[in-house]
């Protein structure tokens, strides 16, 4: 898969879709990608593979976003955040280089199974 420059356009749909993932990735310290992807997928007619690459585009900006809101506030444990980034930066690698070569169907169901996976979790924590 190649990189490929789009030009820039603000199609009110996208702004909707990061509006949403921006929301709930600030509110609820999730990835802006649970809101994204699915969206992307299923309003934007993305393909499940490139949603997962654009959403990963998208994560720079939250996250500087929700770190300069909660850092000024003081909630940011940096330690551990350089911790988990440490690693999130090697596991993005590879998933990134797995996302290339996993059937698109097989890709969806287990997205699909992940987020029913930790909703069911997170409910009964």
């Amino acid at each position: 898969m190649h990189a490929r420059l789009h030009s820039l356009r603000l199609d009110p749909k996208l702004v909707a879709i990061g509006l949403g993932g921006g929301l709930l990735s600030g509110l609820l310290g999730v990835g802006g990608g649970i809101v994204m992807v699915p969206l992307l997928v299923l309003w934007a007619a993305y393909s499940q593979r490139d949603a997962h690459a654009i959403s990963l585009g998208a994560i720079i900006p939250i996250s500087i976003a929700g770190i300069a809101t909660y850092g000024v506030a003081g909630e940011v444990r940096y330690g551990t955040a350089i911790a988990l980034a440490a690693g999130s930066i090697v596991g993005a690698r590879v998933g990134a280089g797995w996302l290339a070569r996993i059937d698109e169907r097989l890709l969806k169901v287990v997205f699909g199974t992940f987020l029913v996976a930790v909703a069911v979790l997170l409910g009964v924590h």
